[in-house]
């Protein structure tokens, strides 16, 4: 009997002490590669080198095969990524350099502010690029703690002055700021520098992981790689057999790894939502240092889909299914919202426009989100518009790769910025590479085309048609 009143008061006691419950908001992992185009994971068709641990995450979570950068340059994809807009309604466009006197607006609400509003642990190792001027660094826009570059590898202060900006094989190097917090820790002024980049975001990274792993936390990994000139550590060198590029793909993949075994060790790879992407296509005029559309039209600069069309992969157990492809279009400027509605927190005031795609990652293979999306490029110039598999290019004159030959270990080919594009329309469906104009075939298709674009522009403006557009917010400005 009094063995009985002492488990019955033993039992008792326990229900008032109820098991502590686990957060059920995931945590977010966002990997952002630079410059890294459609067909440059094993898992979209590359050749000649693997990437295993990306390939696992493809086979544990979801692939999209239409998912869009925002636009095809750094600055703006990455502004459009962390505040769900389109880069020209947040006053963006191209990539800043070094000392600009611009940079994300303080009014911009963005995707870590948001999650530290609702108790985050918000944290960013790698390349930057929203301006480099101490109101605009991370610190000072929702992140905890930032490790990294401020702009692209290829840049540097104007006053190191000197070389052209694709001249960096002289011994002259100029330095690169690597930044902890909002001051400089150290000059990268050499290529061997540069080899340490992403070894070094991937161990921050891992040490964030592991000093937050009890509580709900953003980890933001921008790595400055593939964007040229690229570089590899001796790790890595010579391991692929496929010269620098394919080492530098084993390193990323390796990175990934890393994180993923963080994860793992920290009983939190079931409640973390992992996302990799990247900013925009290859630069295709550095050839053997640059990567592959996988036989998408044109590259980075551009509005065809090699541009802007990049690789995505979603991984969250038990709610992305495993192993799903998802041809549904999708867009960088998606995964704020997205991001919002799984952690339960408020959307900004200020106007977005990206769509939710919580139905869809979590199985709802049926689901629509998007149905529309406008290319942007230049200052504000329109250059395109898509409505499911339809796209129809404006007339404009931007870049082309084609038919001029590619550099060689470093040196670019040519890639003209004055190209004449003549209107088209193509069917995505059936022609992906952009080949062939059917605008003849499907007069109505184009006149909806073009009304969408009436509307985008009466919004966002358009500098081929002279519109300024009713709903652009202006960029950051340097204080006075």
């Amino acid at each position: 009997m009094i063995r009985t009143l002492l488990l019955f008061a033993l039992a008792m006691g326990l229900a008032g002490f109820p098991a502590e419950k686990k957060d059920p908001r995931p945590n977010i992992v966002l990997i952002f590669m630079d410059d890294l185009g459609y067909g440059d994971l094993s898992c979209y068709g590359a050749l000649n080198y693997r990437t295993p641990h990306l390939d696992q995450l493809a086979m544990e979570g979801m692939r999209f095969t239409n998912f869009l950068a925002a636009q095809a340059v750094c600055s703006a994809s990455r502004v459009a990524l962390l505040t769900g807009c389109y880069p020209n309604r947040v006053g963006f466009w191209g990539a800043y350099g070094p000392n600009a006197q611009v940079g994300i607006a303080d009014s911009e609400v963005t995707l870590a502010e948001l999650l530290q509003q609702e108790g985050y642990a918000t944290g960013i190792f790698g390349k930057w690029h929203l301006g480099d001027q101490r109101q605009f660094l991370p610190l000072q826009h929702g992140f905890q703690e930032y490790l990294g570059l401020p702009y692209s590898n290829d840049m540097w202060p104007v006053d190191y002055g000197g070389l052209p900006a694709t001249d960096w094989r002289k011994s002259n190097y100029p330095a690169l700021p690597l930044l902890e917090g909002n001051e400089v820790r150290e000059r990268i002024e050499t290529l061997a520098d540069q080899a340490k980049l992403t070894t070094l975001y991937t161990e921050r990274a891992v040490d964030f992981i592991d000093r937050h792993a009890k509580e709900p936390f953003l980890l933001y990994v921008p790595h400055s790689m593939p964007h040229v000139p690229i570089a590899v550590s001796e790790r890595f060198r010579g391991k692929s057999g496929y010269g620098l590029w394919g080492d530098l793909m084993m390193e990323i993949d390796w990175s990934v790894g890393e994180i993923m075994q963080a994860l793992q060790r920290n009983k939190l790879a079931e409640n973390t939502l992992v996302i990799f992407t990247s900013d925009n296509g290859p630069w295709l005029n550095f050839g053997n240092h640059a990567g592959t559309t996988g036989g998408l039209r044109e590259g980075k600069g551009t509005s065809y889909e090699g541009g802007h069309r990049v690789p995505c992969i979603m991984r969250w157990p038990g709610h992305i299914p495993a192993g799903v492809v998802t041809n549904a279009l999708a867009s960088t400027i998606d995964v704020f919202p997205t991001v919002a509605s799984l952690c339960a927190a408020e959307l900004p005031t200020n106007r977005i426009d990206g769509i939710d795609l919580s139905r869809l990652i979590q199985g709802d293979l049926e689901a629509q989100p998007r149905r529309y999306f406008a290319y942007y490029y230049r200052r504000n110039s329109l250059e395109a518009v898509r409505r499911d598999h339809w796209k129809l290019v404006f007339p404009h004159r931007g870049r082309t790769y084609q038919g001029f030959l590619p550099g060689n270990d470093g040196y670019p080919g040519p890639a003209p910025e004055d190209h004449t594009e003549p209107l088209a329309l193509f069917d995505l469906r059936r022609d992906p590479g952009e080949t062939y104009d059917v605008q003849l075939l499907y007069s109505e298709i184009v006149r909806e085309l073009q009304e969408y674009a009436e509307q985008v522009r009466a919004d966002l403006g358009d500098d081929l048609t002279g519109q300024s557009g009713t709903g652009r917010r202006e960029i950051g400005r340097v204080d006075r």
